[in-house]
């Protein structure tokens, strides 16, 4: 899949940052070009991306310091600079926007939704979002505002992949250093969905191509991806437990979004030497996969690369009811609860048609 990816915030420029140099050292040519946007100056400088400072007249290049209503409102007044920077990057090549974003901070949670509402009006390829959502211990006001930015994301935008940073957090890490593991995880992730839609080496017997991850997106609301890979044999033969262990794998403990099993739709890719790569195997973990999320939509296919290991990329639509969302939908709620009183009505906050009957 040809992508443009637009980076809005902190977390969200450093992620696109991380996508953007895991395709290129790889070489697959997947991500078309990349532009990050932010309201705070000293968060673009060291980005090596191409970017757009808005809220100049607001804030003075200093952030909206965790305001996400103002995060919004600046990215509303200064959105047609956004897309006239974006604009020469979505060419005729592009098959999808990916606008990245954390959904804790004031910049990314206020003015993702934003820019994918505008984006979907100018471009017939599809948007969807990537949301990293904060960790438990990140504070009231960070919560409030991922809920917030988050049913407002899943409306905006044509599928939005999650990321949870609680998942992915190893205990001892520094702040900064757990950060950058879990960029380069989501990157490698999401860096491979764009690459497995591409012709990367060899040939496939069932190649996985950019409709089958579009199709897999296309009911739209919260997504998740998962990655696992174990050493293969060189007969394909041999590979049958390996190909269906890494599957489970990538589903159980390898997911952006753990506990995300109950899924409307899913795609199962198999990277490795065609010559390794269990028919049999891809099959079995085929129909595990359908039992194991309860979708009759499950796609599977192959990811040609040149490695002495197979790997598997789980692609799962429809996430909205897992464990992991509620619990993060009741902190959310429960932040509004704890709030000064006046500041935020719940309903409000939360009312959300395609979401009712998660909360």
């Amino acid at each position: 899949m040809k992508a443009v990816l637009l980076g809005v915030g902190q977390a969200g420029g450093k992620l696109t940052t991380a996508l953007a140099e895991f395709d290129a050292d790889a070489g697959y040519g997947a991500v078309l070009d990349a532009l990050a946007v932010n309201t705070a100056a000293a968060d673009l400088d060291p980005l090596p991306l191409e970017t757009v400072l808005v809220g100049q007249s607001r804030v003075n290049g200093h952030g909206v310091g965790g305001d996400n209503e103002l995060g919004a409102e600046v990215m509303d007044e200064d959105a047609v600079e956004v897309l006239d920077a974006l604009a020469p990057k979505v060419t005729a090549e592009a098959e999808a926007v990916f606008v990245v974003a954390g959904l804790g901070g004031g910049t990314g949670s206020g003015g993702a939704p934003v820019l994918v509402r505008e984006l979907n009006r100018v471009y017939d390829v599809p948007v969807y979002a990537i949301g990293v959502l904060p960790g438990r211990d990140e504070g009231t006001m960070y919560q409030v505002n991922a809920g917030r930015s988050l049913k407002t994301l899943v409306r905006e935008s044509d599928a939005t992949i999650l990321l949870d940073n609680d998942a992915w957090r190893s205990s001892g890490e520094s702040v900064e250093g757990g950060y950058a593991a879990i960029n380069a995880s989501m990157a490698k992730r999401v860096g491979l969905l764009l690459a497995a839609g591409e012709s990367v080496e060899g040939v496939a017997e069932s190649v996985v191509d950019t409709s089958e991850v579009i199709n897999t997106l296309r009911a739209g609301g919260m997504a998740a991806v998962g990655f696992a890979s174990a050493p293969a044999a060189e007969d394909a033969e041999e590979n049958v437990t390996t190909v269906m262990s890494a599957v489970r794998s990538a589903v159980m403990t390898g997911m952006s979004l753990p506990n995300a099993t109950e899924a409307d739709a899913a795609l199962v890719a198999v990277a490795g030497d065609p010559d390794r790569i269990s028919r049999k195997g891809a099959e079995k973990a085929r129909k595990w996969l359908q039992e194991e999320t309860g979708s009759m939509e499950v796609r599977g296919g192959d990811f040609p690369l040149d490695s002495d290991r197979v790997a598997a990329l789980v692609l799962l639509g429809g996430v909205e009811r897992s464990r992991r969302v509620e619990e993060f939908l009741e902190r959310a709620r429960q932040a509004v609860r704890d709030e000064p009183e006046g500041h935020i009505d719940p309903a409000e906050a939360f009312q959300n048609d395609e979401l009712d009957d998660l909360l």
